[in-house]
C-alpha cells in the first residue's frame, strides 16, 4: 500500500487518479489551507458527513480549535477568530469535520516533519504558480520561486525545508516526489531556481524525472501543457541505474497519444433537463462590448447544434476572461445576455477529469459563509477546477511510480547477493487507461543472464 501525503492538496486529483488506476493507497495527510478546497476535497473523498460527534461542541470551543490551523478563503490570507465568529455554526462544525476526516495539517508553513508519519511512499507538491505563470508576469510579477520573494510559490521552499527536516532526523525520505506547476517554471527567467532545486533533491539521493506534457495526449479533451517532475529515492547506485534506464525507455513525452474522450462527455448541452438549464444560465453572461469581444477572439466548442472541435484550451481558474477555454453558443440566452455562455463549473469538473458525482456531491453540499452567502459560487466552484490536475495525466505518471515501487522496493527485479530472481509480470489489469509501458533490462553488468523485463500492453 502507497502511503501518501498530499500538499497543496486542492480537491485532491492525486487521490482520484490512483483510484482510478487501483492502485491500493491511503491519504496519511493532506496539507491545505484554503477551507473550499479542504471541505470539497472531504466530500469528494470521503462522502456524506456525520457530524454526530461534533454537534455537542460549543461555537466558542469550534472557533478555538479551528484557529489553531492556518486557513483561507482566498487563497492569499489567513482568517481569523474575528472573521469566522461570523460564520454558522454548523458551518464551522463541517469544517471542522472535513479537517479532520482528510487529516489536514493546514497551511504548509506550520508543518513539520514531526507532524508527519515516519513512513511516506508518495509526497506530492502542485504548489501555487500565481508568482510563475505568463499571465502573473504580464502583471508584472517575475519573482517566480525566488527563495527570497516571500510570495506563494515560494511555498516550494517549504517543501525544501521538511525534507531538511527529516534528513537531519535521520527519518526515511520519502520513496516519490511528484511535483506539478505551470511549464513556465522551466522559462530562462525561472530555470536558475528549479535547477537549484533539482541539484538539492539529487544531493538528497533522488533521481529526478521532468516531464512536460499536455493532458490532450493522454485521453483529456483539453489542451493543457503543465510541467511535472518525478523524483525517486535511490540510497545505492544499483537503484539509481535502474530508474535511469526505467525513464530513458519509459518516457512519457515519447508515448504516442491516447484517444481522446469524447468531447461531448465533458459538456452538458441538454437543456430539457432541468439542473443543466439553471447552471447555463448561470454561467451566461451579459451582453456588453467586453463580452463581444470576447466571442469574437475566442474559439467556439459548441455552435448551438453540434461540436465544433475535439478539444478545448486550456481551462484557467476564472471564465469570464478574455482569452479564455472556449465557447458555448447557447440560443436560449435571456434577453440582454450573450449569445454564448461559458463552461460550467460542472462541464469544469468533468474537464479535469472528476465524475459529475464528485461536482455534485460538492454542489449539494454548500453550506453559508453569511446569511446571504455560499462558500461555493460560480466563481470559486471555476477556481476549484482551474488550479486542479487533469487526472488523466496523474494516471499515467502513477503507473510508473506503481511500477518503479514494484521494481524498487518490492524485490520483484533486483537481484541481491548474486542470486538470480525470476522477474514477476507486473498487474496488467491496472493499467488499461495508460500507454504503452516498457520493461527492458536495466540492469545490464549486474545481471547479463538476465531475461527482459515483461512488456506491458494496453
Amino acid at each position: 500500500m502507497l502511503r501518501v501525503v498530499e500538499a497543496f492538496s486542492g480537491i485532491g486529483s492525486q487521490a482520484k487518479a490512483l483510484k482510478k488506476l487501483g492502485i491500493e493507497f491511503k491519504v496519511v495527510n493532506t496539507v491545505e489551507w484554503d477551507i473550499a478546497a479542504c471541505y470539497a476535497y472531504d466530500l469528494i473523498h470521503n462522502g456524506e458527513q456525520d457530524l454526530t460527534e461534533y454537534l455537542n461542541i460549543p461555537k466558542d470551543e469550534l472557533l478555538r480549535i479551528l484557529t489553531k490551523y492556518s486557513l483561507s478563503t482566498d487563497g492569499k490570507t489567513p482568517v481569523n477568530m474575528r472573521f469566522l465568529k461570523t460564520w454558522p455554526e454548523d458551518s464551522l462544525r463541517k469544517v471542522l469535520c472535513a479537517i479532520n476526516r482528510t487529516r489536514n495539517l493546514g497551511s504548509i508553513t506550520d508543518v513539520t516533519c514531526d507532524m508527519l508519519p515516519k513512513k511516506i511512499d508518495l509526497l506530492t507538491y502542485s504548489f501555487p504558480c500565481q508568482d510563475l505563470s505568463i499571465c502573473g508576469s504580464w502583471h508584472g510579477n517575475m519573482s517566480g520561486i525566488d527563495r527570497t520573494a516571500n510570495n506563494r510559490s515560494g511555498m516550494l521552499w517549504e517543501v525544501e525545508r521538511i525534507l531538511k527536516e527529516m534528513h537531519e532526523a535521520k527519518r526515511k525520505l520519502p520513496k516519490f516526489l511528484l511535483m506539478e506547476n505551470v511549464s513556465n517554471i522551466l522559462s530562462k527567467t525561472h530555470f536558475g531556481n528549479f535547477k537549484e532545486w533539482q541539484d538539492f533533491l539529487e544531493e538528497l539521493g533522488y533521481v529526478n524525472k521532468v516531464y512536460m506534457l499536455n493532458a490532450a495526449n493522454f485521453g483529456s479533451p483539453q489542451k493543457r501543457v503543465r510541467t511535472y517532475m518525478l523524483s525517486v529515492f535511490c540510497p545505492d547506485e544499483r537503484r539509481k541505474k535502474v530508474v535511469q534506464s526505467y525513464f530513458e525507455k519509459n518516457d512519457l513525452e515519447k508515448q504516442e497519444p491516447m484517444k481522446r474522450r469524447d468531447i461531448k462527455t465533458c459538456f452538458r448541452t441538454d437543456y430539457s433537463i432541468k439542473q443543466y438549464k439553471i447552471e447555463a444560465d448561470i454561467s451566461n453572461m451579459n451582453d456588453t462590448p467586453s463580452r463581444r469581444k470576447i466571442f469574437e477572439d475566442n474559439e467556439i466548442v459548441f455552435d448551438g447544434i453540434r461540436f465544433v472541435t475535439d478539444s478545448v484550451n486550456t481551462l484557467t481558474t476564472k471564465q469570464d476572461r478574455n482569452p479564455t477555454s472556449g465557447l458555448i453558443v447557447y440560443p436560449e440566452h435571456a434577453p440582454g445576455k450573450s449569445i454564448y455562455r461559458n463552461f460550467t463549473p460542472r462541464e469544469c469538473f468533468l474537464l479535469m477529469g472528476f465524475d459529475e458525482q464528485d461536482y455534485e456531491s460538492v454542489a449539494a453540499n454548500n453550506i453559508f459563509i453569511r446569511k446571504d452567502k455560499l462558500l461555493y459560487s460560480r466563481e470559486r466552484f471555476e477556481k476549484l477546477a482551474g488550479n486542479s490536475i487533469v487526472v488523466d495525466v496523474l494516471v499515467a505518471i502513477f503507473a510508473q511510480v506503481d511500477q518503479l515501487n514494484t521494481m524498487l522496493w518490492n524485490g520483484a527485479y533486483i537481484p541481491r547477493n548474486g542470486e538470480k530472481r525470476k522477474y514477476k509480470k507486473h498487474k496488467q489489469s491496472l493499467y488499461k487507461t495508460v500507454p504503452e509501458i516498457i520493461f527492458t533490462d536495466t540492469e545490464k553488468g549486474m545481471n547479463k543472464g538476465s531475461d527482459n523485463f515483461a512488456k506491458q500492453v494496453k
